[in-house]
């Protein structure tokens, strides 16, 4: 295996200030089934979290519905205070129960989701905080204007989107600076083509969730499966390299609750793509 250093992936400057490793990591899998409740295994979460800083990491990808609250409680309790690593989070999302996921972009309901995570998080200021879904019963404006409001008083850096639309990303800009995109997306998986196309015009981070999903989705591939034996690389590794080659905007944040499987996502920085490769690796659809 390749050696897991996330400083091998480069570096992109979230709001043109704020300088990370372009693989991340996510956080969304240190807690139980379902998204609910806490990790079958706490303590192996927590020599996860430990590790990633070790790696070179220094981007956490997080959100109060994690759980809801055990992520980013177990990142502040494992690796508070932070150094250099970046704590970015979501709000937004109501949980009910395991699986189960409600927009809502009230006002009041998105305040008070920043206030408890920045003391979760045991921080005075969220450097990236994204809304995790726009409300589709709520007035996008009031969403918006809500969030410049944060960022007017200090209590985030800089804000984001999760999974929108160009038009979604214009309507928002209206309001305050898009630093940052959350869309699914894979090498599979490439709905959002148009959206990586304007963050890139426009120097926003676009963040891949699920970016190893096709991966694993494309191992019994004979051309996927040569390229794997040629880098000497997992399906998953393959798929984070494919990523980091596709845009230097992307920030791919695969997540995990197990040491070795983060090792083995953060070695795919270490994996150097040819052009040739990688249209290779493209025209797998």
């Amino acid at each position: 295996m390749p050696t897991p250093d996330a400083s091998l992936s480069g570096t992109f400057a979230i709001g043109g200030d704020m300088v990370i490793h372009r693989l991340g990591f996510g956080a969304m899998r240190v807690t139980g089934q379902g998204i609910w409740g806490p990790p079958a295994d706490p303590e192996e979460c927590r020599r996860t979290l430990r590790r990633v800083p070790e790696l070179g990491i220094d981007f956490i990808d997080t959100a109060e519905s994690y759980g809801p609250y055990i992520s980013e409680e177990l990142i502040a309790e494992t690796l508070s205070p932070y150094g250099r690593v970046i704590i970015a989070t979501k709000g937004g999302h109501s949980r009910t129960g395991p699986n189960q996921w409600t927009p809502i972009g009230r006002p009041e309901f998105l305040i008070q989701g920043v206030q408890m995570s920045l003391r979760r998080l045991k921080l005075e200021r969220l450097d990236l905080w994204q809304l995790h879904r726009i409300d589709p019963k709520v007035p996008a404006a009031e969403q918006f204007d809500t969030i410049a409001s944060l960022l007017k008083q200090g209590l985030i850096r800089h804000a984001g989107l999760s999974e929108v639309s160009v038009n979604d990303i214009r309507a928002a800009q209206m309001h305050f600076p898009v630093a940052s995109v959350q869309n699914k997306y894979s090498i599979t998986d490439r709905n959002s083509e148009a959206v990586l196309a304007y963050c890139e015009a426009n120097n926003i981070a676009f963040i891949p969730w699920r970016p190893i999903d096709g991966g694993n989705t494309s191992a019994g591939n004979p051309a996927f499966a040569a390229m794997l034996q040629k880098h000497g690389a997992t399906p998953g590794q393959l798929a984070l390299a494919w990523l980091l080659k596709r845009s230097p905007v992307m920030l791919p944040i695969p997540g995990t609750g197990k040491v070795s499987h983060l090792e083995e996502n953060t070695a795919a920085a270490a994996i150097q793509l040819s052009d040739e490769d990688f249209a290779a690796l493209s025209a797998l659809r």
